[in-house]
């Protein structure tokens, strides 16, 4: 799909807005039919979509100007939670602005790859060492901020964000070998870092049952949902594991359970293709941007959405530790949707200023 009067990709736009509306029924029944949760939640995905046209319809040249700038206000906010961030179960992760609430370390999940991809288009690629290791203390920098929060997700979705493009700039085979022996030899100093509760969904993952009401209840009542829904699921708004509250954070970190008790293998087969071709189609319009920033961009907020949904799902399934990591665009919350849509909107952007042949 190429330009049209208001520069959207129809397809991809689709897909979002179907995605969207699966999300709204899942909330309204994840949230035991709470109206009220379920129009914020439809007055957050409306905001977000009003971000993706808005941003879809400006240049990439604009949006590459703005990344130091972006990167730079995010990097502030985090500062300013870590001082004056509001406490919620345990963490300090939020700012207030009025009456709302809002996260600055969703704004990195799209501020890193972009100032990355802003600075890998002003040298040679692939970068040299000292460009390498510039570009890992913008990476690491602000996934050390939001760690301290503590927010471990997040953080890592960061990391992962940062070296996603790293790795589409051209990232020589011998730095990858050499950064993965690093990170194993450094496995065990990290591994002291972390707070008790994170060490022990990591020991969780190998044996919930050792602790059923406590650190393994999440996954095993995630696992009890998604088996009960079988081949077919019980249907909407049947999620026992929901409504006589089992399952915990049901319209947050784990809906996709509730998902699939009512809707099934099918639905859940029917979801990974609708976030399959999302996923895809990102990476198709990285595939035939014109230059290396769009390039490195859009090919870095593609993985990235990929990585989410991915550790999600797993997550979810028990074959990955609970890292409080929402499932992308069915989740119910208002900073990760509105920087989600935002970074489809600069994928649009994209794509529709192209001057090549559409595809």
């Amino acid at each position: 799909m190429g330009p049209s009067r208001w520069h959207v990709d129809k397809p991809l736009l689709y897909a979002l807005l179907l995605l969207a509306a699966i999300s709204l029924a899942i909330v309204y029944s994840a949230s035991a039919k709470n109206e009220s949760i379920t129009i914020a939640h439809f007055v957050r995905m409306a905001l977000g979509f009003m971000v993706l046209i808005a941003i879809a319809q400006m240049r990439p040249e604009l949006i590459e100007r703005a990344a130091p700038w972006l990167f730079g206000l995010g990097l502030l906010l985090l500062v300013a939670v870590l001082g004056v961030g509001a406490v919620s179960k345990g963490a300090q992760r939020w700012l207030g602005l009025g009456g709302l609430r809002f996260q600055p370390s969703e704004i990195m999940k799209i501020g890193v790859p972009l100032v990355l991809a802003w600075y890998f288009a002003r040298g040679g690629l692939p970068p040299s060492w000292p460009r390498i290791a510039i570009a890992l203390i913008i990476t690491l920098v602000p996934a050390a901020l939001i760690a301290k929060q503590p927010d471990l997700g997040t953080a890592l979705l960061v990391v992962a964000s940062g070296l996603f493009v790293l790795f589409l700039a051209g990232l020589p085979k011998a730095y990858i070998v050499g950064a993965l022996a690093l990170a194993a030899a450094a496995a065990p100093l990290f591994w002291s870092r972390l707070h008790g509760y994170q060490r022990n969904r990591v020991l969780t993952l190998f044996d919930p049952q050792a602790d059923p009401l406590g650190t393994g209840y999440h996954t095993i009542q995630s696992v009890i949902a998604l088996g009960s829904g079988g081949f077919y699921g019980k249907g909407w708004l049947n999620s026992t594991q929901a409504h006589l509250e089992f399952l915990p954070e049901s319209s947050t970190d784990f809906i996709f359970a509730v998902f699939g008790e009512e809707f099934g293998l099918v639905g859940i087969l029917l979801a990974i293709v609708l976030y399959g071709f999302i996923a895809a189609r990102a990476l198709l319009i990285a595939f035939y941007a014109q230059d290396s920033f769009s390039r490195l961009l859009a090919g870095g907020i593609a993985l990235e959405f990929f990585i989410q949904f991915f550790v999600n799902i797993g997550m979810v399934s028990g074959v990955l530790p609970v890292v409080g990591v929402p499932l992308p665009m069915m989740s119910y919350g208002g900073s990760s949707i509105i920087t989600l849509l935002a970074g489809f909107g600069m994928l649009m952007s994209i794509q529709t200023h192209r001057k090549i042949v559409e595809f």
